[in-house]
């Protein structure tokens, strides 16, 4: 269990003088573009609670964005990497290797989705992931065009800010951008014009009508796509869009590609969000929830695949770092133990039926949706599906100034998303719970 209590705890404003302080140290040094939801700063955490350096403890709903599943200070994550960094920091892999990089590839081959041969490339942000998974596929397809889907977010290095759909703020001002990227729809049930209903079969017909007009399925090196859609809004596409544009990948010869990189490790109550409707991808990418708190990130997939890049084509200096790699398998070994899977589905329990409550009373709720601990909520604006950012801002506003802290994200910045850490307290997770729906109906 963690050593911060675990307790909501408001004992001066929020922020308090202290971050106060620490705010102006930083706006002196740190550069402006660099943002944050609450400048609290941030003294210890663990479990599902976040203790500021006055003193209050903030419920966790956010979990470093779906980083800290296991919590931000596991106990293996902590035993695992601390050994580590007693025997080495760093040596590089791509110099001396070592067991612990071994280690997790053969984890991932077991845990991600499909019984095929499989091998892994270590990296250290999401978005390097994704770049390393375009350049996988144009290896072995040989051709260059990589497709991506409307809410898609994919990271913020150029060609990963070219695969992000959303401008502001990930793109603006930020081009020219990587060139043969092809934006398609995506099966967005809530705002499909002919309703939920026919969302999957409409959305993935006219996806791959576009790609084959407008690309040409022989040049397509790469579909990428989140199972769930993380930053645009917590979008699941609708059932059958996922399993129609996998197959028209596997028909074409096209590198099907799963960014479970938000959602993966046990986050929706599977160890990959992909697996809810069968869909095996050829490459997966991973980041976030893999190693707790520690930066590293992977592609896994078929071997025939992974190792169409020739020797020295992948790496990076920090990829696949020894004390990141410890904190990985301690990560991994937490999941297992604790069940976090089955934890997931109850957080998806727990929170579905407190928010369907507060969505009878509050109008300005329009939509619920997410699987696991990934859920969320699309704020509307009364009697109307317009997007309704200003109450958005202001619920968020109302939970941290009460210590939660809750996270916005939408094409149109009106959703509001739960990340709490799995390993978050019952008890804990209704009284976030209560604060939300408080925030929502004084909004």
């Amino acid at each position: 269990m963690s050593a911060v209590p675990q307790e909501r705890r408001v004992v001066t404003a929020i922020p308090g003088p202290k971050s106060q302080e620490l705010q102006a140290r930083r706006t002196a040094t740190v550069a402006g573009g660099v943002g944050s939801v609450l400048p609290v700063f941030t003294a210890r955490a663990g479990g599902g609670i976040i203790e500021d350096v006055d003193g209050n403890r903030l419920i966790d709903f956010g979990s470093g964005i779906a980083v800290t599943s296991v919590g931000a200070s596991a106990e293996a994550v902590v035993r695992r990497a601390s050994a580590q960094l007693a025997d080495f920091t760093h040596t590089c892999f791509m110099v001396t290797p070592y067991e612990g990089y071994v280690e997790v590839c053969e984890a991932l081959a077991e845990l991600t989705p499909g019984e095929h041969e499989k091998k892994s490339a270590l990296f250290n942000s999401g978005a390097e992931a994704v770049e390393n998974a375009v350049k996988i596929a144009r290896a072995y397809t040989k051709r260059q065009a990589v497709v991506v889907f409307d809410h898609g977010y994919h990271g913020r290095t150029n060609l990963t800010m070219a695969l992000t759909s959303k401008n502001m703020p990930y793109k603006n001002g930020f081009g020219p951008f990587a060139p043969e990227v092809y934006r398609v729809p995506v099966a967005y049930g809530y705002r499909w014009p002919t309703g939920p209903e026919n969302c999957g079969a409409e959305a993935s017909a006219q996806a791959i009508d576009q790609i084959s007009k407008q690309v040409g399925a022989d040049n397509v090196a790469a579909i990428i796509i989140e199972p769930v859609l993380g930053e645009g809004g917590f979008i699941e596409p609708a059932k059958g869009f996922l399993p129609a544009i996998a197959q028209f990948a596997k028909d074409n010869g096209i590198v099907f590609v799963a960014d479970e990189i938000q959602s993966g490790f046990c986050r929706t109550g599977q160890w990959f969000a992909c697996e809810d409707e069968g869909v095996v991808p050829d490459l997966i990418t991973t980041a976030k929830g893999i190693a707790g708190g520690l930066p590293l990130a992977a592609v896994t997939g078929r071997a025939e695949i992974m190792d169409a890049a020739h020797a020295g084509g992948l790496g990076g200096t920090y990829g696949g770092n020894p004390v990141a790699c410890a904190g990985a398998l301690g990560s991994i070994e937490t999941m297992k133990e604790l069940d976090l899977n089955a934890k997931a589905k109850r957080i998806e329990e727990v929170m579905k039926g407190r928010l369907a409550a507060v969505q009878e009373k509050c109008d300005i709720v329009g939509d619920i949706r997410g699987r696991g601990a990934m859920i969320a909520i699309e704020l509307v604006k009364s009697g109307t599906k317009d997007p309704n950012p200003e109450a958005t801002a202001a619920v968020a506003k109302a939970c941290h100034a009460a210590g939660v802290l809750v996270l916005t994200c939408g094409t149109y910045g009106n959703v509001l998303r739960f990340l709490p850490p799995l390993v978050i307290g019952e008890d804990l997770l209704n009284e976030g719970l209560d604060v939300v729906a408080e925030a929502i109906a004084s909004v």
